[in-house]
């Protein structure tokens, strides 16, 4: 499979887990901008950037920061094994790095 397949599918994932949830999920396409997904709900309005490895860390070149153009910026990163984080930007996203995915969901729709 290529990495470009591999970054589909993981996308794919983060965004069936959001919209379970309600959120209206667009797909930047070719993911040509800093966020892979757009998520909305309720007058909220995140901006995430998905990663995956099969590694205990992960080294993000991104941009660190936690909004972009005023929106929230969050990164997802897929760990394998139903290890999912989301955390705010950072050069360095550990397999404990910030909250599960289910965690964070639960925390949004409060």
């Amino acid at each position: 499979m290529t990495s470009k397949a591999k970054g589909y599918r993981v996308e794919r994932k983060i965004r069936m887990e959001f919209e379970k949830r309600g959120w209206l999920v667009v797909r930047a396409g070719a993911s040509l901008g800093d966020a892979d997904l757009i998520c909305l709900k309720d007058g909220k309005c995140l901006l995430v950037q998905v990663k995956s490895t099969k590694k205990d860390a992960l080294y993000y070149y991104g941009p660190i920061k936690g909004e972009i153009a005023g929106f929230p910026y969050i990164l997802v990163v897929d760990f394998g094994y139903g290890t999912i984080r989301v955390t705010k930007p950072k050069r360095k996203i550990l397999r404990t790095s910030g909250i599960s995915l289910e965690e964070f969901l639960e925390e949004k729709n409060k």
